[in-house]
């Protein structure tokens, strides 16, 4: 008998997800392995397991991913202080690549002959989910349903769902829903009303942050703990990278710390309006940068500066596996086990205070900053240093 081949799918429990996982069973001869990453979304793992159970899945992989996410990921990329186009942290960005690659990881256990994803054709994650099954699994075929299939419209996949006897979301009958992606890091909305670039963001759509408006009329204030450039805790307490995540996530949300409304120019050619919510990446990026000024010298700092934006464009379209980010990554990480210290935060109405900077670094000197000790700081060569940059104005 002929064994059956294997198809790895990308499977949130959702309806597009699993009118895919349908599709697939219909147009392949192959067993579909529902594959879940988590990565820190609000996600229900019964349901996942219940409705792949439903269209006949016999193996459902759900994979703690949060605490590597944030490691080798988040981490990696707040060192960057990588923003795209001047806002965006990036957040749907950062979790396809480690996704991808679990995905394929799963597919060379099982021998799956291809892997699926859900992503549209208009949008980047296409892209980045297949540049990383490309890094990791090159000889494993893609299956790309929204590019391949005659389903065209919302109404068609209703009525595909309807025919299939998929569970349909009140909120998904009719209208087109907001796309709405989220982890650990950040939620992002899209759609319907925000289409329009002239039609405020509502109320409504937040799903992690506060308005500033109702945010506590008393500041928190909150102290990051650093080692080698990462946060190693709160506080003064210890804790693992995605507690450390969450914690900041709860207290810039309740704050009203985080929001940002872009209309984005997206790898694929097209301008899209997305609303983000990132209050955890919000204060690591802002803690990142004051410790880094008391411990970094200038020429490092500003090398830094200097290669984001390519950093950052690299992780929107999804490059983070190429030797072109992993050379940036060099540069950025050059001097970081001089990263240490601590620095403390005050959070009040969607404002981000810095209050201090700790460190035993001796990048930063008082003696020569302080304008009541004169000796160690020699102002007689501030006058040759001024003639000699005034010879490059010529």
């Amino acid at each position: 008998m002929k064994k059956q081949k294997k198809i790895v799918l990308a499977y949130s429990g959702g309806l597009d997800t699993s009118i895919i996982l349908k599709w697939l069973q219909e147009n392949y001869d192959a067993e579909v392995i529902a594959y879940t990453a988590d990565v820190g979304q609000e996600m229900d793992r019964n349901k996942i397991i219940k409705n792949a159970k439903k269209l006949g899945v016999k193996k459902i992989i759900i994979q703690d991913l949060k605490n590597i996410f944030v490691k080798d990921y988040v981490y990696p990329m707040i060192r960057g202080h990588a923003l795209y186009e001047g806002v965006y942290l990036l957040g749907t960005s950062i979790a396809r690549p480690l996704i991808a690659k679990d995905q394929i990881r799963v597919a060379k256990k099982f021998n799956a002959y291809a892997v699926s994803h859900g992503s549209t054709g208009k949008g980047n994650d296409q892209v980045r989910f297949e540049l990383g099954y490309h890094y990791f699994g090159p000889k494993i075929k893609i299956i790309a349903p929204w590019r391949i299939w005659k389903l065209k419209s919302r109404t068609d996949l209703i009525n595909y769902a309807k025919k299939h006897g998929i569970p349909i979301p009140k909120d998904k009958k009719g209208a087109p829903p907001f796309s709405v992606d989220d982890n650990l890091f950040h939620t992002s909305t899209e759609g319907k009303v925000l289409e329009n670039p002239k039609n405020s963001a509502p109320e409504f759509i937040f799903q992690r942050t506060n308005s500033p408006e109702k945010a506590p009329n008393k500041p928190t204030f909150i102290t990051i703990n650093y080692k080698n450039s990462d946060p190693i805790g709160l506080n003064g307490k210890k804790l693992s990278p995605a507690k450390v995540l969450d914690k900041l996530n709860q207290l810039a949300g309740k704050n009203g710390i985080g929001r940002v409304d872009l209309v984005e120019n997206r790898f694929i050619g097209i301008k899209s309006r997305g609303v983000y919510e990132t209050p955890g990446g919000t204060l690591l990026l802002i803690a990142h940068r004051a410790i880094e000024s008391v411990t970094l010298d200038k020429d490092t700092m500003h090398k830094k500066d200097e290669v984001m934006p390519r950093y950052a464009e690299l992780v929107y379209n999804g490059y983070w596996y190429s030797k072109e980010r992993f050379k940036l990554q060099k540069i950025v990480d050059l001097k970081k086990n001089k990263v240490n210290g601590s620095v403390k935060l005050k959070l009040y109405k969607g404002n981000v205070t810095i209050q201090s900077r700790q460190t035993s670094s001796n990048a930063y000197s008082m003696k020569k900053v302080s304008f009541e000790e004169n000796k160690t700081f020699n102002k007689s060569n501030v006058e040759r240093f001024i003639n000699f940059h005034k010879k490059k104005l010529r």
